[in-house]
């Protein structure tokens, strides 16, 4: 088993990033001029670390499969981002942000790393206001604030409910200031498709044109991947339906370890599948439950009259509502994490107390009348209207949650054609995000000797479960203040080496291996397309290694995932050709690639063999129904290499030491 070493800095934990920085190589502008940094995505991650780096001098080739770097998946981020600001005055620091990310994620991330991204936190919003981010502000005009799960202080900066839009348009005039200059040169509509070494080192990539068709060779002294998470590997996922595992899995399979793949998210308020043939589920942020109170009915006959559309939620009496999350968790409330919300949310369903329109009820009530009645009374007083009546405080409060709330309001209501503003939402849980990845060093390099990792892409800083505001943070942390200066200490070796040639062996034969399966894919004879394999691959994940995993589901997941695989290769048909815009052809590829990683997956949450933050284990729960940690045989990281086979997968271990925390049970009640 290797060894993996961490490369954390020495000293106090407070220290390591400064004394870091203080003693790292440099490399002057002259000769930052000469070396090439290629970086495939362009979200918040790898569009923040292009303008950082090409800011710096280094010259940049960034990739993205969109049509533009706007519309990559950053946009999709809607509730804020955290920072340890303190602007509230209620108590919050450096190290209340550090504690609460790494209780977030229940004891199982980099004590170091975690630290450095709450340090680096407050230089985000900064750097952001300067680009002209739109934050919201108080009656005085300075930064607002609101709470998310898992924290009782108020830290997320937010635009209404558009934060990653416009964090991503800050994001973005960077580069196309850079791109103006020279300094970026992007290739839209191109997917890389595999990595290309040279003597042990990433030095390029092959990308496919989507437009042409064409194979491209591009070769730089260093390759950062930016590529986002791989949550799609459920089919059905909160994520854009373009977003893969790709880029990070054709680095695995050249020699970068993927770390915890069963470290996945669950959303808890996601609007309700509604039918066999949706191709995604839409994201209700997170901020919704600032002021939405959760709830079920407390009798069963009254959810399956709901069901059975009988009865309306607006008829069911305060004194007849569930609001569970307040009753289990009384200390945090509607403001437990993600992973704590999802489950409950399950368990009541299961339970039989569910508001769905689906056999399995599957949907529970986010409420804002509580807060529409609130914020007018409160308006109410300011504006000196007495003995209001009832219809004119909830004008005004319907006001309030619209300045607030708005634009998700007016989703929800063109998804589901329901006035949130008049009845409760529905939600349930979903599949959203990923803190497993490609494992990284404290300088996010890969095993890979000049490979980086970098925002959801990489296994991250967020444990086995991610705070809810804190991927934006993580993105434009990686991107703006960390990745500059590490990749800068790697990249002084560089000053002498000059231009790589594309014309090397091993970019002939990695060009080769990628034209040999896209050739497979075109004239394959099969009967069956792409999707029908994603799907039966997205029922097994789900059904069996989703919100709740058992041995016996798990076992039966990698023998199952195993045979869709072995099928895909005989069956698949892909029409259309190689050398012109072909879809098809482009989900093949991801697919055969998510098929793969969906058995590992199955097979590090069967070897995992405790509960923690997103990965739920049902043989290791408490009588409650809480997680379990086994702290004496699992306080690790789980970095998987790759042998050929997701069964040949050599797991390796990297020990989690806690000098700065004490492990204990979370506890959120």
């Amino acid at each position: 088993m290797t060894k993996l070493d961490s490369k954390i800095p020495k000293g106090p934990i407070k220290d390591k990033w400064t004394n870091y920085k203080n003693n790292i190589k440099l490399v002057n502008p002259a000769n930052k001029r000469s070396i090439d940094v290629i970086v495939v995505g362009t979200g918040l991650a790898g569009g923040s670390a292009a303008a950082s780096l090409a800011e710096l001098g280094y010259n940049v080739k960034a990739f993205c499969y969109q049509d533009s770097p706007r519309r990559a998946h950053s946009i999709a981020a809607q509730g804020g981002i955290n920072a340890a600001k303190n602007y509230q005055g209620d108590g919050d620091s450096t190290y209340r942000l550090f504690y609460d990310t790494v209780k977030g994620g229940d004891y199982r991330s980099r004590e170091a790393n975690v630290y450095r991204l709450a340090e680096v936190s407050a230089n985000i919003i900064d750097q952001c206001v300067a680009q002209g981010v739109p934050f919201a502000r108080d009656y005085g005009g300075l930064l607002d604030n609101r709470s998310f799960g898992g924290v009782q202080v108020s830290r997320t900066f937010y635009a209404k409910g558009q934060t990653g839009q416009q964090l991503l348009l800050g994001c973005y005039s960077a580069m196309s200031r850079q791109i103006g200059k020279g300094k970026i040169k992007m290739y839209n509509r191109h997917e890389m498709l595999d990595i290309v070494k040279v003597d042990g080192k990433a030095r390029g990539i092959i990308a496919r044109n989507l437009v042409t068709g064409e194979i491209e060779r591009h070769s730089a002294h260093a390759v950062v991947i930016a590529s986002g998470g791989y949550g799609n590997v459920f089919f059905l996922s909160t994520n854009a339906m373009g977003s893969n595992v790709s880029a990070g899995w054709k680095v695995h399979k050249k020699g970068a370890f993927f770390a915890n793949p069963c470290y996945t998210q669950i959303h808890p308020t996601c609007i309700p599948q509604h039918g066999d043939q949706q191709s995604k589920l839409t994201l209700m942020s997170e901020s919704l439950r600032n002021d939405g109170r959760i709830w079920v009915p407390k009798k069963k006959e009254d959810s399956e009259a709901i069901r059975a559309g009988k009865l309306k939620p607006t008829q069911i009496a305060e004194a007849d509502r569930d609001y569970y999350l307040e009753r289990r968790y009384p200390s945090f409330g509607n403001l437990v994490p993600r992973d704590v919300a999802s489950r409950a949310a399950k368990e009541r369903c299961d339970a039989g107390y569910g508001v769905g329109t689906n056999e399995t009820g599957e949907a529970v009530y986010l409420d804002f009348s509580s807060a529409i009645m609130r914020y007018g009374q409160e308006q109410a007083n300011i504006q000196h209207i007495h003995n209001a009546s009832d219809a004119k405080i909830k004008e005004l409060g319907v006001d309030v949650i619209e300045k607030k709330y708005g634009n998700l309001f007016q989703m929800y209501e063109k998804i589901t054609a329901d006035d949130p503003y008049k009845t409760p939402m529905k939600i349930y849980p979903a599949v959203h995000y990923t803190m497993g990845g490609v494992w990284v060093d404290y300088n996010l390099m890969t095993t890979i000797e000049g490979c980086y990792a970098i925002g959801e892409a990489n296994f991250s800083d967020h444990g086995a479960n991610r705070l809810g505001a804190s991927a934006l943070m993580q993105g434009l942390a990686d991107g703006y203040f960390v990745l500059p200066y590490t990749i800068g200490d790697y990249l002084a070796n560089d000053i002498r080496t000059g231009e790589i040639s594309t014309d090397l062996p091993e970019f002939v034969a990695a060009e080769k291996e990628v034209t040999d399966q896209i050739e497979f894919f075109i004239n394959n004879k099969g009967t069956k397309s792409v999707d029908y394999f994603h799907k039966r691959l997205g029922k097994v994940m789900w059904n069996k290694v989703g919100m709740a995993r058992n041995a016996k589901g798990l076992t039966e997941a990698i023998a199952e995932i195993k045979e869709i695989r072995e099928e895909f290769w005989k069956e698949v048909k892909v029409p259309g050709s190689a050398d012109s815009m072909n879809p098809e052809l482009e989900k093949a590829g991801r697919v055969a690639d998510f098929l793969e990683l969906g058995e590992l997956f199955a097979r590090d949450a069967l070897l995992r063999e405790e509960s923690c933050g997103g990965h739920y284990r049902e043989e290791y729960s408490t009588e409650e129904g809480e997680a379990m940690r086994d702290d004496e045989h699992f306080t690790h990281v789980s970095a998987w290499e790759f042998k050929g086979e997701p069964a040949d997968a050599v797991l390796h271990q990297e020990a989690l030491n806690y000098e700065n925390i004490e492990l204990k049970t979370r506890s959120y009640k």
